[in-house]
């Protein structure tokens, strides 16, 4: 088993980065909350000009890979596109974008998006679904609005570990660009006539932060080869990966705007866009506790299979 991403895939995601900065970087997030109608204009021609509908993440491992280091670059800029729903979509050319849905309110981020949406839930059932009209501007909404659904079939449970593993990987981005942003503020800010960094509780934070963001970052990884070998425990495998994304998600933004100060919420800092716009991910389909019981729910008493199923649990 590797569970690395290909140098081929690392490299896109670098490209992909390059390309999202080269269009604006923080730029195309602030303008899309301005101008939310051009929001598609400004992103897609990007994801064009990348490629990224060419990708078959459901037919081909190197694709997958692909699509993961995609959504990962998205969500360093904090990308106002579903990106990782898009790669998702079904085989069934009549749908562009895949929303995994829980409840009674089916939502997901299609605010303003003239695209053909499937929805799934956790059991496998899916849907097809019409964005609603959205009450709420994006600076309260983040783009989410409510989805129609009207039933398709039951044949979704590879759909939904698909759906549910590349959103992570975009929420991985973001947890990579606040560490790197609290990395850098601590380092530039001084306090006492001394770095900020230089204090060796501000220090242990950010090692913990670490620790939660790189404990993601290997469990994203076999989450995305769980779905590619299209192991019958990988909806197990994509539920513990997203558990331990927003428990992660929890502590790094608490971190990041601990030692960032009020700034840390203003405009004019970029961590305020990028935890604003995390929210989606961590509260659609589950938020902590509702993804926590349903991981528990699927794996009962036997726990998660992982590396040696044959052993003792």
């Amino acid at each position: 088993m590797i569970i690395e991403l290909s140098d081929e895939a690392a490299e896109y995601g670098r490209q992909a980065m390059r390309a999202f900065e080269a269009a604006g970087g923080d730029a195309l997030v602030q303008r899309a909350e301005l101008d939310p109608g051009g929001r598609a204009e400004a992103v897609v021609p990007v994801l064009d000009g990348l490629g990224a509908w060419e990708l078959d993440p459901r037919g081909d491992p190197a694709d997958l890979e692909a699509a993961a280091a995609l959504c990962r670059a998205a969500g360093h800029w904090a990308l106002p596109y579903p990106v990782a729903e898009r790669l998702a979509r079904p085989a069934d050319p009549a749908s562009d974008a895949l929303a995994v849905v829980a409840g009674a309110a089916p939502a997901a981020p299609a605010a303003g998006l003239d695209l053909r949406w499937t929805a799934v839930t956790l059991d496998g059932r899916r849907g097809a679904a019409t964005a609603l009209p959205s009450a709420d501007g994006p600076r309260t909404s983040a783009f989410v609005t409510g989805l129609d659904v009207g039933p398709l079939d039951a044949d979704g449970t590879g759909d939904a570990a698909l759906g549910l593993v590349l959103p992570c990987w975009t929420l991985l981005g973001m947890l990579d660009r606040a560490i790197g942003l609290t990395r850098a503020h601590v380092l530039a800010r001084e306090q006492f006539g001394r770095p900020l960094a230089k204090q060796q509780g501000v220090q242990f934070q950010l090692t913990d932060a670490e620790v939660e963001r790189s404990g993601v970052e290997a469990l994203a990884k076999y989450a995305l080869w769980s779905v590619q070998a299209g192991l019958p425990e990988a909806l197990e495998d994509a539920l513990a990966l997203r558990l331990a994304a927003l428990e992660a998600a929890d502590a790094v933004f608490r971190t990041a705007h601990l030692l960032h100060g009020a700034i840390g919420f203003c405009d004019e800092s970029p961590l305020s866009w990028v935890s604003r716009y995390s929210r989606p991910i961590r509260r659609l389909p589950l938020g902590l506790s509702a993804t926590r019981e349903r991981l528990t729910r699927e794996i009962g008493h036997r726990g998660l299979t992982g590396l040696f199923p044959g052993g003792d649990r």
